[in-house]
Parts: structure tokens; C-alpha cells; sequence
């Protein structure tokens, strides 16, 4: 799940998963590969220019056997029978490694689309971990990258990781860390994440709760004690003094709040810290548009999913701050200058990135950081396998796992391109790059009604005319008491008999509150329904003269920020027109709710809603 600081994301996303009744099941595409890798995994490529994870060979032959690669080198003997590719005028890199993000659905068929060989989880399920594992040890074909994962992360009680919809476990303030940290091993992780984030950087009106100083402290020395990587989430640089003070591993974001000063940059390399700032995540706070501009990549949109160029066109709401991505560039630089190793991470799929092509979007800002290309490419492959412990991979040599992207030009002179793959191989074996085939839109019997009508609350019942029907949502899940009701009242819009009602209480004890209700247009929540006939979203309002929002949530996986709209319910009724076109970074094809909620202020709020329907 992401655990970036969403503050756009958190009180969204979270409704459509506490009113499915239960926690999000999160499905895993290790399940599914079903796109047939080609070739034997055995082959040789000719006359390629090569680089290694660390320097560049100008001309090479590569050989690999059995999906592992046997020998690199100038005018190397081809052993007759093997395949072979020309690799003139190409370069061959070893598969990236994506050092930070949140994987489930298709996150890993979709990386390795775009070369992302293999990725690292900074929060997920741990019951896959087994599973992940046994994968990632086999080199049989597959379509699916490799996943190393931190399980459950270390957070607070209503913390930071705890409002994504997985009832996560957490540390409370009475309770032992070095305890805590001990579960988290036997459950598998193959590191430890720690979160420090109470979303006071981001300018939140109330702050989320977060471990203190003396958890973290305590959190990093039981993880380090059990022989794994500590990493530590940050946005301040006061949290990532104390994380590096404290023995930490690694920052899996660099902070916002201030440039990183000489003692911060002197002390994380004394102590040989590294740092993966997820400069993209950080652009789309920026307000840059990094994430549209991979989306119209000639080179890249071929590739992209719907789900992935609506990830790459989501925002964080009314978050625009270009200081943020001003100052991570230049504490990179600092950090990059001083020797500190700096790692390649996306923080995928959060807004303004998606799997796999958010690398490419990534290696680019590490280059405006001041890293030179051949730098960047080193920190998104023999880097980031260096750090994480994962000797097979990351480069092109001998004995190393056939992991292996071809790219047309040089980019160890032209990040860009690394866009411009020709094949990529996973375990020896040529990768199917087409796109997937179109998920199933429509869930049996949610048959959409000629006339679009979803409710007229004219009933006995609150009821849908197709879908899975309404339901209350809150902020409970993350800690919060905000509360709402809603039932049937009589006198609805027009003369009509009854109307919905939906009333509550905002409480500010939650970093983002919310309540109200959401909406499942598929036979099942949580399922994808297809709305892409109809051009609007209608529905009669009226209320306490509040603004409320709609958000819709779409796209091929559960997971990312929705797209919202917004509504004043005056003491009139009074209709509200939305075209689905509106709803920007939606996908009208893969809808899977529609919230009808209140948000800050505080305070109590009514309102009413009639004759919703699609037109």
C-alpha cells in the first residue's frame, strides 16, 4: 500500500474500502501470469554495446544459459545453435530495480513491461510473503517481476499505513518495539520499514499520530539485531537526523521541509546511509506534470494500461508545491556530492506515477539532481542490489541472473533512452510486452437500466436499481469518530415520495476526516463496473449549505487517489450536473464507487440526494 503522506488519497480512498464490510483483499499477480514468456532461456546477443550495472563495455557478446548469464566480452565465440540478437547501435543494461514501491493486482506484470525486473515493497501484505519467495528463487519463465517486501510496516495505533484499507498491526506507545520488530521477522519481511510522518509537512489541520523518538530508536536496533535492513519513512529532516542518528539503514524518501544541511549530509555518510527519495512522488506534489509527460511519451504510451496513464494524470488535490521538489533536488545533490548512495525508488503507484514507466520518469530527475546518466542507471540496478543484499541481479556479468533490458542508442549519454526498449528478458526468457487484455468491466448483474436511474429512494428500502447498493463510510479506520447516518425521508425532489438523508458529525480528531456514503455500481464491491456510455453524473441536492465532495474511484486495481468533484446542498433542492469528464485521472470504464461525503470543517452536516442516476 503507499504510504506517502496522500493527503489528497487518505480521506478517499479509504471509504470505498471500510464499506466494503471488511479488510481490502489485495490480489496478488504472481497468481497470474498468463502471457507466455518466449525462447528457452538460453541465447546470445552480438556486437552490443554494454552496461554493466557500473562501467560501459563499448562492444560485447553476451551469452547466457539456463537463464543465467554465462560470459560477457569482446569477440567471444557464439556456440552454434544458440539464438541471436544483433545488438548493434544498442545498449544492454541489466533489468532495473525499483527500490520503493507498493506492489499488488498487476503491479509486477507492469513492470516488467518497462524493464523493472525486480521491485521492493515498503508496506504490503505479509501473507504473500511466501509465496514471493519461492518466485523469486526460481528461474523458470515467468511474466511477472520479482517482489522482496517489508510485510507490515512499524507505525503507530491510527498512524501513518494504517488508513489504506489492511488491518495492519501497530505498535502502541506502551508496547515493546523490540517485541513488535521480532513478529514482523518471523512473519517474513525481508526488511523492516519504520514510519515517522504526522503529516505536519504537509500542512494537515490536525496531526496524525506517529511513533516517538524512543520507538524508532528502539524499532531500528531489534531490526538490526535480527540481521535485517532498517529503513525509515520521513518527510522532516529533524525525523531523518534522529532515523541516521539511531543506526538506521536506509530513508526510503528524503525530506521536504528544508534542504539537507552539512551535518545531515556528513553523518549519513559517516554512517553509510542510503537514500531512496522517490523524487517522482515528489514532482507530482510539485505540481510539475512529470507524470503526464511519461504518459505522452511516444515511446512509452503504447504500453500503458488505462489504469497506468490514469495513475500518471492523478494529483494530489489542491497540493502543489514546488519548493518540495526544489529542495529534494537539491539535498540529493548534496547528498550525491558528498558519496552518500542514493537509490532509485518511484513510490508507485501513488498519484502522478505507475508501475514500471514511473522508473524511467525517476532516472531522469536523478539526473537533474546532478547525477550524470551512467550514475542514475547504476543506482537503479548494482546500487540498489548492492544495499539490499541481492548479489544475482543488478548486473551483467557472469553468473548473474539473465535479467536484461535492450534499449536503441546510448543512455549512459541520454537518460531518455532507457524509453526506448527493444526486448526485455526475465530469467533468460523474452517478455510478451503487449498490453494485457481488457479486464472484465462488468460484474454479472450490474446491469446498467436504459434509463440510468441508480436511485430513486422512492422505496420502502434504500435500494439501487444495479450495483451492490449504498453504504455508511467513516474515518474509523484510521483512528477517527467522525459518524453518519442515513436513511429514507419523506418529500424528495419534485414532489417525489422520499429522498436520502445522510447525516453525521465531522470530528477533527483524525489528520483527515470524512463520513457520508459510497455507492458500488458492480454486483460486488470493490469490483469494476463500466459507465462509459453515459456522459454525466446527475443527482438532485440539498442540505445545510455545506460543500460536500463526489469522488469516483476507477481503474484495473483498487488502489490510488480518486477523482473528485465537488457540490454545495443549499436549502433548496437543486440539481447537480457532473460530466464523468470532469472527474480527471478517472476512468469511466472501470468505476468502482461513487462517495457522496463531507470533510472538514468540523462540526455536524446534513444533506439529501434524489434521483441519482448516469446520463
Amino acid at each position: 500500500m503507499s504510504t506517502r503522506p496522500i493527503f489528497a488519497l487518505i480521506p478517499m480512498l479509504v471509504p470505498l474500502l471500510a464499506a466494503s464490510g471488511g479488510p481490502l483483499t489485495l490480489r496478488s499477480s504472481a497468481a497470474d501470469a498468463s502471457v507466455a514468456p518466449q525462447g528457452n532461456g538460453s541465447f546470445a546477443l552480438r556486437d552490443v554495446r554494454v552496461f554493466d550495472g557500473e562501467r560501459v563495455i563499448a562492444r560485447a557478446n553476451v551469452i547466457v544459459r539456463d537463464g543465467m548469464i554465462q560470459t560477457v566480452g569482446p569477440d567471444l565465440a557464439i556456440p552454434a545453435g544458440l539464438a541471436v540478437t544483433d545488438g548493434t547501435g544498442k545498449t544492454l543494461l541489466p533489468g532495473f530495480l525499483d527500490a520503493h514501491t507498493h506492489s499488488w493486482g498487476d503491479a509486477q506484470r507492469d513492470a516488467l513491461r518497462f524493464g523493472v525486473t525486480t521491485q521492493f515493497d515498503m508496506l504490503g501484505d505479509w501473507n504473500r510473503i511466501p509465496s514471493l519467495a519461492a518466485q523469486r528463487s526460481s528461474t523458470a519463465p515467468t511474466a511477472l517481476a520479482d517482489l522482496w517486501t517489508a510485510g507490515a510496516a512499524v507505525t503507530a495505533p491510527g498512524g501513518h499505513g494504517t488508513q489504506f484499507g489492511m488491518r495492519v498491526p501497530t505498535l502502541p506507545a506502551d508496547a515493546d518495539a523490540s517485541t513488535f520488530v521480532r513478529a514482523r521477522l518471523a512473519e517474513g519481511s525481508d526488511y523492516v520499514k519504520i514510519i515517522v510522518e504526522d503529516m505536519s509537512v504537509y500542512g494537515a489541520p490536525t496531526r496524525m499520530p506517529t511513533l516517538s523518538p524512543a520507538q524508532v530508536t528502539a524499532a531500528i536496533a531489534a531490526t538490526r539485531s535480527g540481521g535485517k535492513l532498517a529503513v525509515v519513512h520521513v518527510a522532516a529532516q529533524r525525523d531523518a537526523r534522529h532515523a541516521v542518528a539511531s543506526g538506521a539503514s536506509g530513508l526510503v524518501h528524503i525530506f521536504q521541509d528544508e534542504i539537507a544541511d552539512a551535518a545531515f549530509v556528513a553523518d549519513a555518510k559517516r554512517r553509510d546511509v542510503f537514500v531512496i527519495p522517490t523524487l517522482s512522488v515528489i514532482a507530482t506534489m510539485a505540481g510539475n506534470g512529470a507524470g503526464p509527460a511519461l504518459a505522452a511519451d511516444a515511446a512509452l504510451t503504447p504500453l500503458l494500461t488505462p489504469d497506468q496513464t490514469a495513475g500518471l494524470a492523478r494529483t494530489f488535490g489542491s497540493l502543489k508545491q514546488p519548493a518540495f521538489l526544489e529542495r529534494a533536488l537539491a539535498s540529493v545533490r548534496a547528498l550525491h556530492q558528498a558519496g552518500v548512495t542514493v537509490l532509485a525508488g518511484t513510490d508507485a503507484p501513488n498519484p502522478g506515477t505507475a508501475h514500471g514507466v514511473s522508473i524511467h520518469g525517476e532516472l531522469l530527475l536523478l539526473t537533474e539532481a546532478g547525477m550524470t546518466p551512467a550514475q542514475a542507471l547504476s543506482a537503479a540496478t548494482a546500487r540498489v542490489a548492492d544495499r539490499f543484499g541481492v548479489p544475482d541481479r543488478g548486473r551483467i556479468a557472469p553468473g548473474k541472473r539473465a535479467d536484461l533490458i535492450l534499449v536503441t542508442g546510448d543512455p549512459t549519454t541520454d537518460i531518455r533512452a532507457t524509453r526506448a526498449i527493444e526486448a526485455v528478458w526475465k530469467n533468460g526468457y523474452a517478455i510478451d510486452r503487449r498490453l494485457p487484455a481488457p479486464v472484465a468491466a462488468t460484474a454479472t448483474g450490474a446491469l446498467i437500466p436504459a434509463d440510468g436511474l441508480i436511485s430513486d429512494f422512492d422505496g420502502e428500502r434504500i435500494e439501487a436499481r444495479f450495483g451492490a447498493g449504498w453504504q455508511p463510510t467513516t474515518d474509523a479506520m484510521m483512528g477517527g469518530t467522525s459518524s453518519v447516518t442515513h436513511r429514507l425521508v419523506r418529500s424528495g425532489a419534485n414532489g417525489s415520495p422520499g429522498a436520502l438523508e445522510v447525516a453525521g458529525e465531522i470530528m477533527a480528531n483524525a489528520a483527515f476526516p470524512w463520513a457520508g456514503v459510497i455507492f458500488f455500481p458492480a454486483a460486488q464491491p470493490m469490483q469494476p463496473a463500466d459507465l462509459s456510455a453515459h456522459g454525466e453524473l446527475v443527482f438532485q441536492a440539498k442540505g445545510d449549505g455545506r460543500t460536500y465532495q463526489v469522488m469516483l474511484f476507477s481503474g484495473e486495481a483498487a488502489q490510488g487517489a480518486p477523482a473528485v468533484q465537488t457540490f454545495t446542498a443549499g436549502p433548496e433542492w437543486a440539481q447537480v450536473r457532473i460530466p464523468l469528464t470532469a472527474f480527471g485521472g478517472g476512468n469511466p470504464a472501470l468505476v468502482r464507487g461513487l462517495v457522496f461525503a463531507a470533510g472538514q470543517p468540523a462540526g455536524a452536516f446534513r444533506f439529501q440526494l434524489d434521483e441519482v442516476r448516469l446520463r
